[in-house]
């Protein structure tokens, strides 16, 4: 059965309310991860994003613009050019939460042997499992 939710804030991330619930959800899309680092040095207009995060489609990161300039953690400025340009940076918000995401990284970075070391011994025993 699930828990109703209260209108307080909680400290329990199980509860729908809890704040840590939003900041989960904030980053748990997978471009806002790589979208706050690639500001954390200045500004940087639409296109300059869009080279460096390879894979991204222009619809997706401007949805993704969007959505973080509404919460708070981009802000976007009119370059006041013909034809419009805009640039992005990091809010004050934006950059508490990537001090988050630097360290985050730098946990990956330091453990992606292991976890692939994981992976690699979970599938070998599914795969004699499934003899």
């Amino acid at each position: 059965m699930k828990k109703p939710s209260s209108a307080q804030p909680s400290g329990d991330v199980f509860d729908a309310a809890c704040p840590s619930r939003r900041a989960l959800e904030l980053i748990a899309g997978k471009w806002v991860p790589l979208i706050l680092p690639a500001l954390e040095h200045g500004p940087l207009r639409n296109n300059e994003l869009l080279r460096k995060l390879d894979g991204i489609s222009q619809k997706v990161m401007t949805q993704t613009l969007r959505e973080l300039e509404r919460q708070g953690l981009v802000l976007r400025e009119d370059l006041g050019t013909v034809p419009p340009h805009v640039s992005y940076r990091l809010s004050e918000l934006g950059a508490s939460l990537n001090v988050a995401l630097i360290a985050l990284d730098r946990w990956a970075e330091t453990h992606h042997a292991a976890l692939d070391a994981a992976a690699r011994r979970h599938d070998a025993q599914a795969a004699r499992r499934a003899r």
